[in-house]
């Protein structure tokens, strides 16, 4: 498995990608209205370009991840963290999520989001260090959980 940043003519499999990925999240909130599903590809073209994304490469040249992440202030705000159904449960989330770390490794801390049924999701970003901080109603389906890490390696020891 590599994980490289993606290129513009990754655009539309990531896309594809996105959508398969995100109808497990709709099904489980039965909403397929959430907006990962309804996204076009010039808006993910428009994210490209001001984000950086990454893809898992499995054998065969398959896109089986992506992940998106931005900076602002000392804040790497990381977004879309999908994976394939067929390549779920092989440690690909937990390598992107790490890869994205390591990209960004002088932020202080790391910030993302999941819906509060995605048990699955909020499973892998808390055996990776990350903690509810704090949850915003959407509707009467959907909490949204934000969960933050802190950056550990950024400490100075005297």
């Amino acid at each position: 498995m590599l994980i490289t940043r993606a290129e513009e003519t990754d655009i539309e499999e990531i896309l594809q990608l996105q959508r398969k990925a995100f109808m497990v999240e709709a099904a489980i909130y039965n909403d397929y209205t959430i907006q990962p599903l309804r996204q076009t590809i010039d808006e993910l073209k428009s994210e490209y370009e001001t984000q950086t994304l990454l893809k898992a490469i499995a054998e065969g040249d398959i896109i089986a991840g992506s992940v998106r992440a931005f900076v602002s202030g000392d804040t790497c705000y990381i977004g879309r963290l999908i994976v394939h159904p067929d390549f779920q449960n092989r440690g690909i989330g937990t390598r992107l999520l790490r890869e994205v770390e390591q990209v960004f490794k002088e932020c202080r801390r790391y910030e993302l989001f999941t819906g509060h049924k995605s048990k699955k999701n909020l499973y892998l970003y808390g055996k990776n260090g990350y903690q509810v901080f704090k949850s915003q109603v959407i509707n009467e389906k959907l909490t949204m959980m934000y969960l933050e890490k802190m950056n550990d390696s950024r400490k100075i020891v005297f």
